[in-house]
């Protein structure tokens, strides 16, 4: 099973005010592990960076004036793609960018990402295991204890790498019944303990008649914090056919 683990940057926080993608970073994951292969690129907005966005990201202008335009590593991204499920953290807002640059490099073989490739959206997955919470990629990385002492400021590459690592804590559980040290599935063989009928009998010591009294105390007690549906007393009474009644003293 092959996964990428996608992020970008972008120029400002709206396709409809005509920010643009100034970054991706994606991170090969293969039957859950992270295998080392990426695929990184800066590109050429052909326009400014809004401030606030630089703020975040530390992606200056004159940085990326001689990066390639989107259109020219295009067919290099989907192939680096394949078929593979895309792993993002808040899908819709990198998908709308990706989705706005495929159109204006007018790619014809699909409108939407999201209509060729399945999708995990770790922030939507985040809020249902996590209601309430905060589901920020670093309030994940703090809950998941995944080291991200290393990022001063966001960056798209950094942020796939990270985003993979939380993922895999977070659907850890989903493949318990894996052997994730091996790429097959390997099932243990059930062992058989098999009890010696010449063994010993198991001594049984019955209780005092005062840890009995406490007992049956101790059982009326739950029965009637429990409203009438202590267990064991209910137990007791099917075994014997009598009905315990006990005066606290």
């Amino acid at each position: 099973m092959r996964q990428i683990a996608l992020d970008t940057e972008t120029t400002g926080l709206a396709v409809s005010a005509g920010h643009r993608v100034i970054e991706i970073g994606c991170i090969e994951l293969i039957n859950r592990r992270i295998t080392g292969q990426q695929w990184h690129r800066y590109l050429n907005p052909d326009r400014l960076v809004d401030p606030g966005a630089m703020f975040v990201h530390g992606i200056r202008d004159e940085f990326l004036t001689d990066k390639p335009r989107f259109h020219e590593v295009m067919d290099e991204f989907l192939a680096f793609l394949g078929d593979s499920e895309l792993i993002i953290h808040n899908a819709p807002f990198d998908l709308g960018f990706l989705n706005h640059e495929l159109r204006l490099a007018k790619y014809k073989q699909t409108k939407r990402l999201e209509d060729k490739y399945t999708i995990t959206d770790t922030l939507a997955l985040a809020r249902t295991r996590h209601v309430g919470q905060k589901n920020s990629l670093d309030a994940l990385c703090k809950r998941y204890k995944v080291d991200n002492s290393h990022r001063d400021l966001h960056g798209a590459l950094l942020d796939a790498e990270i985003l993979a690592k939380v993922y895999l804590s977070m659907t850890r559980e989903q493949a318990s019944l894996l052997d994730t040290e091996n790429t097959t599935t390997q099932v243990e063989k059930p062992t058989t303990v098999r009890i010696l009928t010449n063994r010993a009998p198991l001594q049984v010591v019955p209780p005092t008649p005062e840890e009995a009294a406490a007992h049956q105390i101790q059982l009326a007690a739950i029965d009637k914090a429990s409203g009438g549906r202590c267990l064991f007393r209910a137990v007791e009474e099917a075994e014997t056919g009598e009905v315990a009644v006990t005066t606290q003293p």
